[in-house]
């Protein structure tokens, strides 16, 4: 599959299942930047109204995936292949926004930083994942 021309929220439902289910919104998408968005909700948490690690990975994770499609040769797909998170401050409430930047974009792989910071500013988590490029025969 290639990459839309332009991936709103609608198309990344359609590519990302999970991101609708999740409730993932895209604030921008281009090759050399994608922005996503997941509001916080309680059946997202874990005890005391914490947004869980596994929904903040999980933006990360669909944020980078997204950055690194976009960045794909033409008849290309993308899966991870590795993907390191440090949850650096909780999500208590708001909104969580996803930047992802391409480090690295080669012909096999393809690595993505993803900064998340909640509304006041703070980053909550940090995420670096390769993205292996996969050509199709």
């Amino acid at each position: 599959m290639n990459a839309p021309a332009t991936l709103d929220t609608a198309a990344l439902h359609a590519l990302v299942p999970y991101a609708a289910t999740l409730g993932v919104r895209v604030a921008a998408a281009a090759p050399e930047r994608v922005r996503l968005e997941l509001d916080w909700r309680e059946d997202l948490c874990t005890a005391a109204g914490v947004l869980h690690g596994g929904a903040i990975m999980s933006l990360a994770d669909t944020a980078g995936a997204v950055c690194a499609f976009l960045n794909l040769p033409q008849g290309a797909t993308t899966t991870t292949v590795e993907s390191k998170t440090n949850l650096l401050a909780a999500v208590r409430g708001g909104r969580l926004a996803a930047t992802a930047t391409p480090l690295h974009v080669g012909s096999t792989l393809i690595v993505v930083e993803t900064e998340l910071h909640r509304d006041d500013g703070r980053i909550a988590a940090k995420t670096t994942q390769t993205q292996a490029v996969l050509l199709r025969s």
